[in-house]
């Protein structure tokens, strides 16, 4: 075995080496949760979400879940609501290696099982206004493939938590046309471990080392907008249009297991922006108790392509993702069952935000279909409960990526996000 050699390369260079490893793989940024092709989570816990896979979303007159997703919405409810939910996001994500130039494992089921609540307050403040407040994770997951998987380089580890509370206000301007305004302020956590090739800078036969970003925190906002309007007696349109929110974390950097001289890096600023989110929706009665939904939408994920990282002592990179716009579309359906249950499926789809050459391990995304459904039920005088699941289906998302000068390529084995949720609503 060839002897460790740190004497190669001096302070200065091995400092000015690692942060380029570093500022080439960490942003990270969203992890699992978000590796379907949207950026933003539509599923929030609620019937009209979950179980149309985010299609009734934009022309929700219904539910107390409008104060998020359609501020407009909220002046069709002529009581307040209470709505709580609770949902378990159940992914699976494997990948299939067919070039690994440092060995490695595949690292198995990356995903991590995660379990979200969500709130949602609605007051009727007179006959035009209706004030809102909810809280839900309209981001987020993360990935851990593990210290020795093929892409560690690269990443072997991505977290991210966002968490959003949102104020907002609905105004009935006639009895067709109700517009809608609120903000999300929104609290953001990111980490990553990321594993360092020591054997390219000290020589062959030097053990990995590790980069940790940990803690890394912001809270930012993020204002929205939301119209809807009844066309007819059995079309109701809606539109909501989210704006996009810059994210500038702050984190410390920490060093495992070096034969290398420790970098005097500490802290890290990560930024990027949340990108802007325009969406649409058709809400038509077929029957009185036979409902159709559709949607549309668009999001500016190329704003999100650029990732900047800054560390101490004046050391910048921009990353460029090579991201483009995403658009998505769906339909649902919703049958009432007198006045006592009914139920809702759903089917929509999500395009890819980047082309197979940019892929990354910390955001696997691709292409994605989802199907849904939702059983709801009245229970005692002013309660009801619901319960859903949305299937995201993701493509075979191929990468082919070098990292610190070792390749590793394969794809992913068909993986899936499984949402699985109930919701309590209280009127009164």
């Amino acid at each position: 075995m060839n002897k460790i050699r740190p004497a190669l390369m001096g302070s200065d260079a091995i400092k000015g080496t690692v942060c380029r490893l570093a500022l080439a793989v960490s942003a990270g940024l969203l992890a699992q949760h978000a590796s379907a092709a949207g950026f933003y989570l539509s599923e929030v816990g609620s019937p009209a979400s979950l179980g149309t896979g985010g299609v009734a979303n934009p022309t929700n007159t219904f539910g107390a879940d409008a104060a998020w997703t359609n501020p407009a919405g909220m002046t069709g409810l002529d009581e307040d609501q209470i709505f709580a939910g609770f949902q378990a996001v159940i992914p699976k994500v494997e990948f299939d290696s067919s070039a690994a130039a440092a060995g490695g494992s595949d690292g198995g089921n990356a995903g991590n099982t995660a379990f979200i609540p969500s709130f949602f307050y609605v007051n009727r403040f007179n006959d035009r206004t209706r004030l809102g407040i909810s809280l839900v994770a309209p981001q987020g997951g993360g990935v851990n493939y593990g210290d020795d998987f093929v892409g560690r380089y690269q990443t072997s580890k991505a977290e991210l938590a966002a968490v959003g509370i949102s104020p907002s206000v609905g105004f009935k301007v006639n009895d067709r046309l109700s517009v809608g305004a609120g903000v999300s302020i929104i609290y953001t956590k990111y980490e990553q471990n990321i594993a360092i090739n020591q054997a390219a800078l000290a020589g062959p036969g030097t053990p990995d080392g590790k980069v940790r970003i940990e803690d890394a925190t912001d809270w930012g906002y993020q204002p929205f907008l939301g119209i809807t309007y009844q066309a007819t007696d059995r079309a109701l349109l809606g539109v909501v249009y989210r704006a996009e929110a810059d994210v500038d974390l702050e984190g410390d950097v920490n060093f495992r297991n070096l034969v290398i001289p420790k970098p005097a890096l500490n802290e890290v600023d990560i930024s990027w922006n949340n990108p802007q989110w325009l969406e649409a929706g058709l809400k038509y009665r077929l029957t009185d108790k036979d409902f159709l939904f559709l949607n549309g939408g668009w999001q500016d994920c190329s704003e999100f392509s650029k990732n900047e990282l800054a560390f101490e002592a004046g050391n910048v990179a921009t990353l460029d993702r090579q991201w483009d716009d995403t658009w998505h579309a769906g339909v649902a359906y919703l049958r009432l069952e007198g006045q006592e249950r009914g139920y809702s499926v759903g089917f929509s789809y999500d395009s890819s935000p980047v082309e197979d050459e940019h892929r990354t391990f910390d955001l696997p995304v691709d292409e994605i279909y989802k199907l849904s459904g939702a059983y709801f039920w009245k229970g005692g005088k002013q309660l009801d409960y619901s319960v859903g699941a949305t299937l995201y289906m993701i493509g075979d998302a191929e990468i082919d990526v070098v990292s610190q000068g070792v390749r590793a390529a394969g794809e992913f084995d068909s993986n899936y996000i499984l949402f699985l949720g109930g919701t309590v609503r209280y009127m009164f």
